[in-house]
């Protein structure tokens, strides 16, 4: 047990610190601080020696140096078992800090900032706090740290209930808390002038690149059942993204839940309309738009009901009782939507192991996609491109009519979502084929087609999305065989003329966007 006497505050973040400081008080603790921290406590009345006044040495060089000094890390340094270290200190008027409240200068929300200049951003970078975080932690069996304003209200009532002493195990996981921290902001500093030159430009990505990632869950195993495996959250996730999930009920999520259930979550986020997106092995099997959530939902399972047995299912709007009730009827791994209705979570309960999450709904994406490989990492930008009518270039005779562009971007906007190479079928808001993960776009296109078979629906009219181009015309004219009468593509093949010309032959508008859509 480590007994705490005396205190040392200073915080950028002063959320919950005055009720911190009363309550440290209420035990008699003393309390050092510094600058704005002390004048904020000085003001609520709150008892408190200047760090200043402490070391005897005043702040200079606007603020630079103020906690760099002997008397506060011999304070936080100082091992108490040791006789020679406490000798040491008494013998320099240095007093035990047994307790430090330090979080760091608002370095990333500074960057943030579009107009940030380098000189502001320098500013911003915090001396004395990861000294003094380091000295504390470091010492962490005699001296507690804290540096997230979360952890305030439990050592309060730790330090209550055991008479002004924290144990042993409490500073050790504080400790670790204040490291990551420390080890979080120098990463983000790195990042930020490894990508930054003096002249202002900015690299897109930096020269040494930190990641920064906090275990949420140990999983119960991998892909498979002999890999172990955890899930991480990014300590700053985007707006919207699955990591910010909070589940209302079921079984633990496994590896595959979660990776499947970003997949699901990612496409129908990008639907203004009531949508339902249908996932399975992280391919959509049933993408569908409706009026209704309900109505959505059924023509997506329509597209795929075999492939969507086990599945993952997301919605985009608020779930009610009859969307519920649907989806009940269906084994399903994972429900997800931004929201469900009372009504509907009396239906779901019945259904104990069905994990059910919410996730905000927002159309943030991660600023950088990560694949790990052999001893390194492949990092790019998001895939956020997306296609507008206008964008359109038609390069065949027949021009697609109005309801067959609208066709060809729902078609286009889920082929993004498809495993390469992926064709995707579909028309009236819904899809009715999906070809995914072939070596060859030909047979990815007749999967697609024997897909809608085995489902009955009819391709008669419908139009075809193709992530990347046609290299042959062998797939436009299996496609325009099943009645396919519009194309989406990119574009950019050597036999382009070759594949126009097979549109042609088959009565097929076709467009190019120009961009395509691989996603490995």
């Amino acid at each position: 047990m480590a007994y705490i006497t005396r205190a040392l505050i200073s915080v950028s973040d002063k959320t919950g610190v005055v009720a911190l400081a009363q309550g440290l008080r209420s035990l008699g603790i003393e309390l050092l601080s510094t600058g704005g921290t002390a004048r904020l406590l000085t003001e609520q009345g709150i008892p408190v020696t200047e760090v200043a006044d402490y070391t005897g040495f005043a702040e200079m060089l606007d603020g630079r140096v103020k906690t760099l000094h002997p008397k506060v890390h011999g304070g936080l340094l100082a091992r108490r078992d040791v006789v020679g270290h406490m000798e040491a200190i008494r013998a320099a008027g240095i007093e035990p800090i047994d307790l430090l409240v330090v979080n760091l200068y608002p370095f990333a929300q500074t960057i943030a900032r579009a107009d940030c200049t380098l000189a502001e951003a320098i500013e911003n970078i915090d001396i004395g706090g990861p000294a003094m975080l380091r000295s504390a932690a470091k010492n962490f069996q005699h001296v507690a740290v804290l540096t997230d304003p979360a952890d305030y209200v439990r050592v309060l009532d730790e330090l209550h209930r055991h008479s002004g002493s924290l144990s042993t195990a409490t500073n050790y996981s504080l400790a670790r808390k204040a490291f990551a921290h420390t080890a979080a902001y120098d990463g983000a500093i790195a990042n930020y002038l490894t990508a930054r030159e003096l002249n202002g430009e900015m690299a897109d990505f930096p020269a040494q690149l930190n990641l920064n990632f906090v275990r949420e869950q140990s999983l119960r195993y991998g892909e498979n059942p002999h890999q172990r495996a955890a899930f991480y959250r990014d300590m700053q996730p985007t707006n919207g993204s699955l990591a910010h999930y909070e589940q209302l009920q079921g079984k633990e999520l496994s590896y595959n839940n979660i990776a499947d259930s970003d997949a699901a979550w990612e496409c129908v986020k990008t639907f203004s309309q009531p949508a339902c997106v249908i996932v399975k092995h992280a391919n959509p099997c049933g993408v569908a738009v409706g009026d209704t959530l309900l109505t959505a939902y059924r023509l997506a399972l329509a597209t795929d009901a075999v492939s969507a047995f086990g599945g993952i299912i997301a919605f985009n709007a608020e779930v009610d009782a009859s969307t519920a009730e649907a989806v009940a009827e269906l084994f399903v791994e994972v429900l997800i939507a931004p929201a469900f209705s009372a009504a509907a979570r009396e239906v779901l309960s019945a259904k104990s192991n069905l994990r059910v999450l919410i996730v905000p709904l927002a159309s943030g994406h991660n600023v950088m996609e990560m694949k790990r490989i052999g001893g390194g990492l492949l990092v790019q930008s998001a895939d956020t491109f997306a296609i507008a009518a206008d964008n359109l270039r038609v390069v065949t005779r027949l021009a697609p009519d109005n309801q067959q562009v609208a066709d060809m971007l729902f078609a286009w906007r889920v082929a993004k979502f498809v495993k390469s190479n992926a064709v995707v079928f579909a028309a009236n808001g819904r899809t009715l084929g999906i070809g995914a993960g072939q070596m060859s776009r030909v047979d990815s296109t007749r999967i697609a087609v024997d897909k809608a078979a085995r489902a009955n629906l009819s391709l008669a009219g419908c139009a075809v999305a193709s992530d990347a181009f046609f290299p042959f015309r062998d797939g436009l004219d299996v496609l325009a065989q099943a009645g396919a009468k519009a194309v989406i593509q990119p574009g950019g093949s050597v036999r382009d003329a070759e594949v126009i010309a097979a549109a042609d032959e088959q009565g097929v508008a076709m467009a190019f966007t120009g961009y395509r859509h691989f996603r490995h």
